[in-house]
């Protein structure tokens, strides 16, 4: 049995590619929404809905933590004890460090934690937005540590695996690390520039400023505390972003052709490497 709390479109899409597998009989959802929990069992992401995450957590075989990441520990911890033994516990959080420090800290021996995260989803929130697909071909990151179990560790590969996930390993630090780079700066960066459009230029705005502000449309509620929870590794970035475009700055006011040419290749370089 799969529990599933927080049921938006990651959670909801959790729920629809667990159906698509099979391997569970019954798909549990939990969250304080009942309206959203309607909508998510008539969209057939889970079977049964409930407000009591210990209603859940004393069923399910594995229970996925899919709500904003400065929740994600408290929720486990609140009902980690009221799990059957045995019980595999993941989640969905972008950050992972603090995470899996406060849930192994005082987690109960009779169940296992294992912290992950998929590379997936959009700016778009909400349930209606959740398919049964979004998983495939993308990559899950799992981040055990030195008190992980083996068998933990595999059945939790084997989940994210089921749901039509790539799998790869970090440590919660080197993911944090990673990710500040490859996620989190990239919406500070498209924050930052669809903020200071002054409202006379909006008809201006044409495709790149779009697509490259797009994921400026996520939901700042849920954003914020992953800012705040990765803020030394994203403010690192932020430092790198800053020395690029003082670079460029300087050319430009230099009118170096071929520093701006070399900085120019060079990113078209990395973005060709990185394909469609």
């Amino acid at each position: 049995m799969l529990g599933i709390i927080g049921v938006g479109l990651i959670g909801g899409s959790i729920g629809l590619g667990a159906r698509r597998s099979g391997q569970f009989g019954l798909i549990l959802g939990a969250g304080r929404d009942t309206g959203n929990l309607a909508k998510a069992k008539s969209l057939g992401c889970i079977d049964e809905s409930h407000t009591d995450l210990a209603a859940i957590a004393r069923r399910a075989d594995v229970l996925v933590f899919c709500t904003p990441v400065d929740q994600i520990a408290a929720q486990i911890l609140s009902i980690a004890d009221q799990c059957r033994p045995g019980t595999l516990i993941t989640d969905a959080g972008s950050t992972k460090a603090e995470i899996v420090a406060q849930v192994e800290e005082d987690l109960p021996s009779h169940v296992d934690f294992v912290g992950a995260h998929p590379l997936a989803g959009s700016e778009k929130r909400g349930v209606e937005h959740a398919r049964a697909d979004l998983f495939d071909n993308r990559l899950t990151v799992i981040t055990p540590t030195h008190r992980t179990s083996s068998p933990a560790e595999s059945r939790c590969e084997e989940f994210w695996k089921s749901l039509g996930s790539r799998v790869a390993r970090l440590s919660p630090e080197k993911h944090d690390r990673a990710l500040a780079l490859t996620s989190h700066l990239p919406h500070l960066l498209a924050a930052a520039l669809a903020g200071i459009l002054p409202a006379e230029l909006h008809e201006f705005v044409a495709t790149g400023f779009r697509d490259t502000t797009r994921v400026a449309a996520g939901d700042p509620a849920l954003w914020t505390p992953i800012f705040l929870q990765n803020r030394l590794h994203l403010c690192e970035s932020a430092h790198q972003l800053t020395a690029c475009l003082i670079e460029f700055s300087k050319a430009l006011i230099a009118a170096d052709e071929s520093t701006v040419a070399r900085m120019l290749s060079e990113g078209k370089k990395v973005r060709d490497d990185l394909g469609s």
